[in-house]
């Protein structure tokens, strides 16, 4: 496939540039040149030998015979002057091989750039491979990682719901119990009125029963006092359970929100290393 003429433009001016900097000493490397062209292999080493191609003299041809106009001239003057002309010849001929050996020897060192340049592009792709499998790992590990701690907030987050359910149940349970002792009270204390209105009521006819009347009211008083100690502790046992409630609904509201926060941690690592594994599957192409 014949290279493009921009292609070929872009090689042969950085092979001039990289030429120039190496004071023209040394012809640079296809590797070099594949760089600062930024081209594949295959087209700097195509450049490059038409750019060495470039670079050398190509030798005129020259004469192995005698021309017939000289042979017919003869003259001993012609002779030598045909002997130094083929010197000349020769000379240049072996200037020609010489050249052609340089050239020879130019395309010996650009095979072995080409092998070396072929190693290190080859050690390159190898280095990013492991370089994208070390982010493989990396990115399995912590996203194992991040999915074990979301799994153990999100256990944690259904015992504390489960807590705050069970502290509700418990809180209505003990407002049911603290009515019912309310009602048993206000019935306590009924009791008590009859009594007293029965007691009252008999008192101008039972004075000798005025001691036993007593003994009723103070029992009755003590009842109606035991009566209230138990309201007054059932009520501070209810509000304990709505206290627990109320923690046990901030925990899960705490739990939720570091739950948000641990997908927001994973979902900012993906995003990470996602220009890893981008990476990695262009160089693997």
């Amino acid at each position: 496939m014949e290279m493009n003429k921009e292609t070929r433009d872009r090689i042969f001016a950085a092979a001039d540039a990289l030429f120039d900097q190496a004071g023209r000493d040394a012809f640079p490397t296809v590797d070099a040149v594949r760089r600062a062209a930024r081209v594949n292999m295959n087209d700097a080493s195509t450049g490059m030998k038409e750019w060495r191609r470039a670079q050398t003299v190509q030798a005129a041809p020259a004469a192995v015979q005698v021309p017939e106009t000289v042979q017919v001239a003869g003259g001993q003057a012609i002779t030598v002057l045909w002997q130094q002309a083929q010197e000349l010849a020769n000379e240049s001929l072996r200037a020609a091989q010489a050249g052609w050996e340089g050239e020879r020897v130019e395309l010996d060192a650009m095979r072995a750039e080409l092998a070396d340049a072929y190693e290190t592009q080859a050690a390159e792709l190898d280095e990013v491979k492991a370089q994208a499998a070390t982010a493989d790992q990396v990115h399995q590990g912590q996203t194992t990682q991040a999915a074990a701690e979301l799994a153990g907030v999100r256990a944690e987050l259904s015992q504390a719901t489960t807590r705050a359910e069970r502290a509700e149940a418990k809180a209505d349970e003990i407002e049911r119990r603290a009515g019912d002792l309310r009602a048993e009270l206000d019935r306590a204390h009924q009791d008590a009125d009859q009594v007293r209105a029965e007691l009252a009521t008999e008192k101008a006819k039972a004075e000798a029963a005025d001691e036993k009347y007593k003994e009723q009211r103070k029992a009755a008083a003590n009842e109606a006092h035991k009566m209230a100690e138990r309201l007054t502790a059932t009520q501070a046992e209810r509000d304990k359970a709505r206290e627990e409630a109320g923690s046990a609904r901030e925990r899960a509201a705490e739990l939720a929100g570091q739950l948000t926060a641990h997908q927001e941690q994973a979902a900012a690592l993906l995003a990470r290393l996602a220009p890893a594994e981008t990476k990695a599957s262009r160089a693997k192409k």
